[in-house]
């Protein structure tokens, strides 16, 4: 009786789960995915509780206390901007969990001189848990420290890089195998974890701040399946669901980012595009040719317009300016005018991260148009303000073969009839590319911060 109500408790979760990573895939139901998935987990915690015999209500109550405690200081502290950082390191901290679970139930087994040592599911489950685990732990590490700025964006190459990567992969792949041959042999497992943990590092280090959606994506996807294989050690059914549930969304994820970049998940692994430094020369192309506006000229620009479109990027999210995009939002739509966001797959460092700032802002979910859906209208837009923006909107990418970004779909903000990039200087995006748009006879560069610039627009759009 008490097994059967464990497994109905497990299967509640697992259909949360579900439930959970449906809602989760449109602006308008995510905050009800995360309370399904939520939910989901406290009762697989439940569940684990009840399978295990481990009754102690008070002790129980402690643990989920200290655990809800910590979320909910990450989830205040933490500001939208560091939040790809913050999910770079869960993916890391799944990873360990996962590789310490997995190397503890080795260790338990062979203490106890379990026959369950024979067991093929246990031992392969048990060195995949280590491989996949270390990787997961290190690479988040490095795609964390990038993103923070606590080491370089750029892509770190090196003579020979892709064959000392194959043979750190190729080594743990063999001490897997001898793991499972000789699983009696615990000093294979830690072995395992220390070769695939320099993996990690080597895999994350050539790729640069360009592809960090596409990182992120992976990584979340590799703590998944890290999950799942402990599921396997442990037996557990609602692990194995629930970390093959993420493994598979995580490369659903990463394959949708790929095709918003037109790469491939090799080319970006092995291809190492990053943030590029501007090669000498490049600069010249805006020589004489960059025309600045103010706050006055973009506020009677926008009076005159019928539709204005706003390009959110990441130097948008850097500068806070979701909420003062907002007010600008609201000025122009108590004018008539039609105010749509054009969400590039690519624009910020993970998936979502413009589509979750503009929700933060109370920004009305079907006024966010993504790509596809708004490409072929950028020819009717009156104005479009480009704010943090960069790679997304590079015209490069259609016309330069040799360009880091040649042939990464693009929003198409150059059809339109005026065009407003706000952004501190000239700088590069992530690519390391010049942008050409910069200099068309429709584009006005506006020298400011994004946050402070809005505020100076909403302003002047009161004074006319």
């Amino acid at each position: 009786m008490e097994k059967a109500f464990v497994n109905l408790i497990y299967l509640v979760a697992s259909i949360l789960f579900i439930v959970g990573l449906k809602l989760l895939s449109h602006p308008k139901t995510a905050l009800r995915g995360n309370y399904a998935g939520a939910v989901g987990m406290l009762l697989a915690v439940i569940g684990v509780f009840f399978e295990k015999g481990a009754l102690d209500l008070p002790l129980i109550a402690v643990g989920i206390l200290i655990g809800t405690g910590i979320g909910a200081y990450i989830a205040l502290k933490v500001e939208m901007t560091g939040m790809p950082q913050m999910v770079a390191l869960l993916n890391g901290l799944g990873g360990l969990a996962s590789f310490l679970v997995g190397g503890d139930s080795l260790m338990e087994e062979v203490a106890k001189n379990s026959p369950y040592l024979s067991n093929l599911q246990f031992t392969i489950s048990t060195a995949a848990t280590g491989i996949i685990g270390a990787v997961t732990l290190t690479g988040s590490l490095v795609a964390f420290g990038k993103l923070q700025g606590l080491m370089p964006e750029k892509s770190v190459r090196y003579f020979g890089d892709q064959i000392v990567k194959v043979l750190f992969f190729v080594g743990s792949i063999a001490l897997g195998y001898f793991s499972v041959m000789h699983p009696t042999a615990i000093e294979y497992y830690w072995y395992i974890v220390i070769v695939a943990s320099i993996l990690g590092v080597l895999l994350v280090m050539p790729i640069g701040g360009a592809d960090m959606p596409v990182v992120i994506a992976l990584l979340n996807s590799y703590s998944g399946i890290a999950a799942s294989a402990t599921g396997f050690v442990l037996n557990n059914n609602v692990l194995i669901i629930a970390g093959s549930l993420v493994g598979a969304s995580g490369i659903i994820l990463t394959q949708i980012m790929c095709k918003a970049m037109n790469r491939s998940l090799p080319n970006v692994l092995f291809g190492g595009l990053g943030a590029a430094t501007t090669s000498k020369g490049e600069e010249d192309i805006y020589s004489g040719k960059i025309r600045s506006t103010s706050a006055e000229e973009v506020a009677m620009l926008l009076d005159m317009a019928q539709r204005v479109v706003i390009v959110p990027g990441y130097g948008m999210a850097v500068a806070q300016a979701q909420h003062a995009v907002r007010d600008l939002y609201n000025q122009l739509t108590d004018r008539g005018i039609e105010v749509e966001f054009a969400i590039h797959p690519v624009a910020g460092r993970m998936p979502g991260h413009m589509n979750v700032l503009l929700a933060e802002a109370d920004i009305p979910y079907d006024k966010m148009k993504e790509m596809d859906e708004i490409n072929s209208s950028f020819e009717q837009v009156d104005v479009v303000i480009v704010n943090g923006a960069n790679d997304v909107v590079n015209p490069l990418a259609k016309t330069d073969p040799t360009s880091p970004i040649a042939g990464m779909p693009i929003l198409d903000v150059d059809k339109a009839k005026t065009i407003i990039v706000i952004k501190r200087s000239l700088s590069p995006g992530f690519a390391g590319v010049p942008n050409p748009l910069f200099i068309q006879e429709n584009a006005l560069m506006y020298f400011q911060d994004g946050k402070k610039a809005t505020q100076e627009i909403v302003t002047a759009l009161k004074d006319t």
